[in-house]
């Protein structure tokens, strides 16, 4: 009798036991009676029916997928592989049980498909320059996908642009040549404002007499300090000018 006794209240307690359901901060419970969708429950203690009534736990938080390399042909028909990385969450507990099977997958398989389809659309130059501007819109068309499975995607990441060696040589001469053009851009730059400089110099110079000979004998002493046995000296074409007249 004592024996039966103890099996007796063991049942009761995993019976009881069987009601309870213990949710967390994170954590909804999307409840279920006789089949029928019938509220979202949680966080904290949720006391459930057996058989009458189930419960499907919904975790909140976000969640990280990484996706995949995708093979990729840009609109300048160049091969690449490129993978993201996608945050999001379930905002709506509700829609996530209800109008979709498996969120998550159901996520991870849109998101290949919009990655292919947006950088397809694009150049090799944008897709290495422009990243910002095309997370946002691989977001924006993940987000208004999702939207309906209850899935808010709160950002998205491309990780690596994957090039075969071939055009990482062709990116490479490129890099080179666009050097050497603006090297040599900046040395013609350089040329026509030190000849502009010369040009000013030698009106200023031709305009004020005085400054011609404190020139000349600037350069007397440059030539003074150097050990050589040749001595230049300049003479100003106006002392010969009478003797050239006659």
């Amino acid at each position: 009798m004592y024996y039966a006794f103890i099996a007796t209240v063991i049942l009761l307690l995993i019976l009881l036991w069987s009601f309870i359901y213990i949710l967390n901060e994170y954590e909804r419970g999307v409840m279920f009676t006789f089949g029928r969708y019938t509220g979202v429950k949680g966080p904290g203690l949720v006391l459930v029916a057996p058989i009458v009534q189930r419960l499907v736990k919904v975790d909140l938080r976000v969640v990280v997928l990484d996706v995949p390399p995708q093979d990729i042909i840009t609109r300048d028909n160049v091969s690449v592989k490129v993978n993201a990385v996608v945050y999001f969450r379930i905002v709506d507990p509700a829609k996530s049980v209800l109008q979709v099977a498996q969120p998550f997958d159901a996520t991870s398989q849109f998101a290949q498909t919009t990655l292919r389809s947006v950088l397809g659309q694009h150049e090799l130059d944008e897709l290495l320059s422009q990243r910002e501007r095309l997370n946002l819109d691989v977001q924006h068309i993940l987000d208004l996908a999702t939207d309906a499975w209850g899935i808010k995607v709160a950002n998205v990441e491309i990780k690596h642009v994957d090039l075969n060696e071939t055009m990482i040589r062709a990116m490479a001469r490129q890099a080179e040549a666009e050097r050497i053009r603006r090297a040599k851009i900046i040395h013609a730059e350089g040329e026509k404002q030190a000849a502009a400089m010369l040009v000013e110099g030698a009106r200023t110079l031709s305009q004020q007499p005085e400054a011609l000979q404190l020139r000349y004998l600037q350069t007397l002493a440059d030539i003074s300090n150097e050990k050589s046995s040749t001595i230049v000296f300049p003479l100003p074409l106006e002392l010969f000018r009478p003797f050239l007249g006659r």
